[in-house]
């Protein structure tokens, strides 16, 4: 009990003598030039703080969105149920999001990363730089449709070019587009197998086995096609060449 409140005492003075003197760690420095200088413990909280956005960052200005649809559509027209598992799924979809986002990344470390951790530039003006690539990225794959849907929610009545597009118009934009263009694939990878289902429902009526589901027995026919024309690699390959066509 005596080391407790011995802990607790300690504390409370190095509380106030910090308190006395100044916590020099939350430091803001302006320059004659009128930029400022944050602090190390400030651009660490600040970092810490953005890991949390990762996930939705993940999911709203990547290739991930797409991806995943599309290979949970693929298994619901397989009718695989549970198989291959959504942890699976999720796995290949993020493998695939960094082999697909690779470019943007490297150009974000070499025009943001590398010239802030050698001292060139500032944190604002990084954080400038790395949103060039990522927007470049986005606006690639996103519909002028979609812009000028959103745009106009948002009453910007004129935008100059891509440049000046604001991120709160640009990744629901990007977003809207990444599902429609993940059903249209979904879509067009549902028919072959849409194709046995009708085959093989049509001959267990005309031979009058009604009661037995046309699912048993189409499943070995769409998992044979599905390996015999290299449906992974089809897909895989499909989905990494459709974000840089």
């Amino acid at each position: 009990m005596k080391r407790i409140l011995l802990t607790v005492a300690l504390s409370l003075f190095s509380g106030l003598a910090l308190a006395r003197t100044g916590l020099d760690a939350v430091a803001v420095t302006t320059h004659a030039d009128g930029s400022q200088t944050y602090a190390l413990t400030i651009q660490i909280l600040l970092l810490m703080s953005a890991l949390t956005l990762l996930p939705a960052l993940l999911l709203a200005m990547t290739s991930f969105t797409r991806i995943v649809i599309v290979l949970a559509i693929l298994r619901q027209a397989l009718g695989t149920s549970q198989t291959p598992s959504s942890q699976v799924l999720v796995a290949l979809a993020l493998f695939m999001t960094a082999f697909i986002m690779m470019p943007v990344a490297d150009r974000i470390y070499s025009e943001a990363v590398t010239p802030y951790l050698e001292d060139k530039i500032e944190l604002g003006s990084a954080l400038g730089h790395a949103e060039v690539p990522l927007r470049d990225f986005m606006l690639k794959q996103t519909r002028e449709s979609d812009l000028n849907l959103f745009a106009g929610l948002a009453r910007e009545k004129t935008i100059p070019d891509a440049a000046h597009v604001p991120f709160t118009v640009l990744v629901p934009s990007f977003l809207t587009s990444e599902l429609k263009t993940a059903f249209q694939i979904g879509f067009l990878i549902f028919i072959p197998f849409l194709i046995i289902d009708l085959v093989v429902a049509s001959v267990l009526i005309s031979m009058g086995m009604m009661m037995l589901s046309p699912l048993i027995i189409s499943l070995p026919f769409k998992i044979m096609l599905f390996v015999l024309v290299d449906g992974w690699a089809l897909v895989v390959g499909s989905l990494a060449s459709s974000f840089y066509v």
